[in-house]
């Protein structure tokens, strides 16, 4: 599919996930649109450095940015066989009196790869406010449950406690992790400029009279006019900017999706154990078969779009990796798929963090009993040695520990009756007078969690929030 029929075209990412800022971003009228716009300023540049353009062109270019006729675009097509042509064609239609200077001294890729980076900045920090967002929403919940206990899982094993609000600490850190990156390719992001057809400025030299000042000067007032930073241009580049551009961007989208298959899939893990629930709706349905079923299916469809995303870094890097010396075509019609969709997914995947963030539900009993049911296990040490300081022998206690713990687990998995460890060890003498409840209480058990989450928000999510005051807010244009 050429990109003038995209003009309408949906695909099933764009539909059913992204939000309308980030659908409206990669749509055809924005990226024709930000094409005319490359136009304009570079005939801009053209008309204030003394060559060959009238301030009449740069204003009729300029009366048609965002007119496009998209139908007359296709016809252009359909007989250029050529997309840059098609639409210098119809801007010269529409801009009658430029049409004999639009595109002048340019070759397609000085208006297509400035027209990507372009695109591609603002998308990286759309993006970078929804992850701060996500951090934010994380940030919240982890001070609600910062102290609450729970079970830790190593190898989803039961392992020493943790918190609940420490847990969500470990997924909003890798979402800030994820951010810091994402920021630096932002931040870094280099324009083309103006190269020509082989990245050597050979038209854009005859142009100017054959000097190089006046070149340079050229190209610098054209990256202004796109407002630009200044200097941040490619030093050389061929017939495109390279494509390993491409490929570090999609890793750094890819980076973020895995963060959010990771704390999508704990939820879920812990949406099974009953401790911790997504937002579901009051005639939500489940299942088509089983009405009891609360499936998660906000965090499954999250995981689903993070996986495209996470598989889309190989395939830029394969692009990158055969553009032939100067340049090869096979990168155009695979670019416009894995950028734009990678955009998108990562976008409806983290409407769907904060949307399941806000509304996520913890059964506070649940977790204290799942908790409590292997609590005793761990606790064991700290009743060995409480024994000992009441004058048992430690040998002795340990092994009479070792015994009751086995029948306790052997209760528990032969017969699924609760654990009694505790109730076994209170009868028995080497135990007496140890305060097995005050043992046991899980708040024992949690180590520094509460302070490391207090930490973690004065000091990761408060310099997030920082940084993105006043976007944090945003409704979440979730679909369901």
């Amino acid at each position: 599919m050429n990109d003038s029929t995209h003009h309408g075209y949906r695909s099933p990412l764009e539909e059913r996930n992204a939000s309308r800022e980030m659908r409206s971003l990669f749509s055809a009228q924005r990226k024709f649109g930000t094409w005319r716009r490359i136009w304009h300023a570079l005939a801009t540049a053209e008309h204030e450095l003394g060559l060959p353009v009238s301030a009449a062109q740069v204003a009729a270019i300029g009366a048609h940015l965002d007119d496009i006729d998209f139908e007359a675009a296709a016809k252009h097509e359909r007989a250029l066989r050529h997309d840059v042509m098609a639409h210098v064609h119809t801007l010269g239609d529409a801009a009658t009196e430029a049409r004999a200077i639009i595109h002048l001294g340019a070759t397609s890729q000085d208006v297509v790869c400035n027209a990507d980076a372009i695109l591609m900045r603002e998308a990286l920090d759309l993006i970078a406010v929804k992850l701060a967002r996500a951090i934010d929403r994380l940030g919240r919940f982890a001070a609600t449950h910062r102290a609450l206990p729970c079970l830790g899982f190593t190898h989803y094993q039961p392992a020493q406690p943790v918190t609940v609000g420490k847990r969500a600490c470990l997924w909003a850190y890798d979402l800030a992790l994820a951010l810091a990156d994402l920021e630096h390719r932002r931040d870094t992001l280099a324009l083309r400029g103006l190269r020509g057809a082989t990245g050597t400025q050979a038209s854009f030299l005859q142009l100017c009279g054959n000097d190089p000042a006046k070149v340079d000067a050229l190209e610098r007032r054209f990256a202004q006019l796109l407002g630009w930073p200044e200097g941040r241009l490619h030093p050389v580049c061929g017939q495109t900017y390279t494509r390993v551009v491409d490929a570090q961007v999609l890793s750094s989208l890819a980076a973020a999706a895995a963060a959010i298959h990771k704390c999508a899939t704990d939820i879920r893990l812990l949406a099974n154990l009953k401790e911790l629930e997504e937002p579901f709706e009051k005639d939500q349905i489940g299942s088509s078969a089983m009405p009891y079923k609360r499936n998660p299916m906000r965090c499954e469809r999250a995981c689903g779009l993070a996986r495209f995303v996470m598989s889309m870094p190989q395939n830029a890097l394969d692009t990158a990796a055969v553009q032939w010396l100067e340049r090869s075509l096979d990168d155009s019609s695979n670019r416009r798929l894995s950028i734009a969709e990678s955009f998108l997914a990562l976008d409806g995947a983290l409407d769907l963090v904060c949307n399941v963030v806000d509304g996520l539900v913890v059964y506070p009993h649940q977790v204290r009993a799942r908790l409590m049911a292997e609590l005793p296990f761990m606790a064991t040490e700290a009743i060995l040695m409480a024994a000992v300081e009441r004058g048992a022998d430690r040998q002795d206690a340990h092994e009479r520990i070792r015994v009751h713990s086995v029948a306790a687990a052997a209760q528990v998995k032969e017969h699924g009756k609760p654990n009694d460890l505790l109730e076994r060890l209170a009868g028995d003498p080497v135990f007496a007078g140890v305060d097995l409840g005050g043992i046991t209480d899980p708040s024992r058990f949690v180590g520094r969690a509460p302070e490391q989450v207090d930490a973690f928000l004065s000091c990761t999510v408060a310099d997030v929030r920082r940084r993105y005051a006043g976007r944090l807010d945003g409704a979440v244009d979730l679909r369901v």
